[in-house]
């Protein structure tokens, strides 16, 4: 003898996903997925241009390289009879600086090697120097230069970054 359920059983006990149910899931799904995509959007269009502030970062930080490797000086130091700038430097005279204190004023539109030759691709950007005394941990004001580089986008963007070098 056979022990089946009866027809109308066998249907209300089925396994499986009806339309509506699965109609019902992709738009939940749909919905979810718009709302992340327009959260990576909005954060997207937020942030700065990554190109240009890495590439003014680049800048400063090559500029400032140069600057702290030049002995610590003083203007006491800069006698142009004896062959010594007394800055501010241009950019023609910038292979020239013997010391610090002589980029204090430097500015140059458009970005040039130390020869004066314009790097390609960077002549929207602006860089200014300011070289001041500073006090720092144990260095006194008389012992210590801030050097701050400025670095102004193409886009009107402006990166400041301090550096400090002692005379030691």
């Amino acid at each position: 003898m056979c022990m089946s359920k009866p027809r109308g059983l066998r249907a209300r006990y089925s396994s499986g996903v009806s339309l509506i149910e699965a109609v019902m899931f992709i738009v939940v799904v749909s919905v979810a997925l718009v709302v992340v995509l327009k959260a990576f959007d909005i954060a997207n269009q937020g942030s700065a241009d990554p190109l240009l502030r890495r590439q003014s970062m680049a800048i400063a930080q090559s500029l400032l390289d140069e600057i702290t490797a030049k002995p610590f000086g003083s203007a006491a130091t800069d006698v142009p009879a004896d062959g010594y700038l007394a800055g501010p430097v241009t950019s023609a005279t910038r292979a020239s600086a013997d010391d610090v204190d002589d980029y204090n004023g430097f500015s140059m539109s458009g970005i040039n090697r130390l020869d004066n030759t314009a790097v390609t691709g960077l002549s929207n950007y602006r860089v200014s120097v300011a070289v001041v005394a500073a006090a720092f941990g144990t260095v006194p004001a008389s012992a210590g230069w801030r050097i701050t580089v400025t670095v102004t986008d193409p886009s009107g963007a402006q990166l400041a970054l301090d550096g400090y070098r002692a005379n030691y």
